[in-house]
């Protein structure tokens, strides 16, 4: 069993931060991709930013200036730190990981965790 756990979402004022933290835990042998998506009401759900094993990143446009994913592979940890946050980035924010189980196969299985809440209001 693998498990995604998210924390750090919150309410804060236009303009402020907030830094969101995803630990995965588990039978894990490796972890090819992590990335942080985000759904809002009435919306759907989008990859807000990725992160490679290698430290390759990738970004929706909106974000891009403003949001920092990095990762802890030693904690099998990635983190979204949002800055100048704005009401449009209101939204439960999800955390999902490619990895491998197996040291024997390759094959890669996706999970998801349950997702926090950021709310971004005056």
């Amino acid at each position: 069993q693998v498990q995604l756990v998210e924390s750090g979402g919150g309410l804060v004022q236009p303009g402020g931060s907030l830094r969101l933290s995803c630990a995965a835990s588990g039978n894990i042998f490796s972890i090819y991709v992590m990335d942080w998506y985000r759904q809002a009401p009435g919306k759907q759900r989008e990859l807000v930013a990725g992160i490679t094993s290698g430290g390759s990143t990738n970004y929706v446009d909106s974000v891009k200036g403003r949001f920092t994913i990095s990762r802890d592979n030693t904690k099998n940890t990635v983190y979204l730190q949002m800055n100048s946050l704005k009401p449009e980035d209101t939204a439960v924010y999800y955390c999902h990981a490619v990895l491998r189980i197996s040291s024997v196969s390759a094959q890669p299985y996706a999970y998801w965790g349950q997702g926090t809440q950021v709310t971004v209001s005056s």
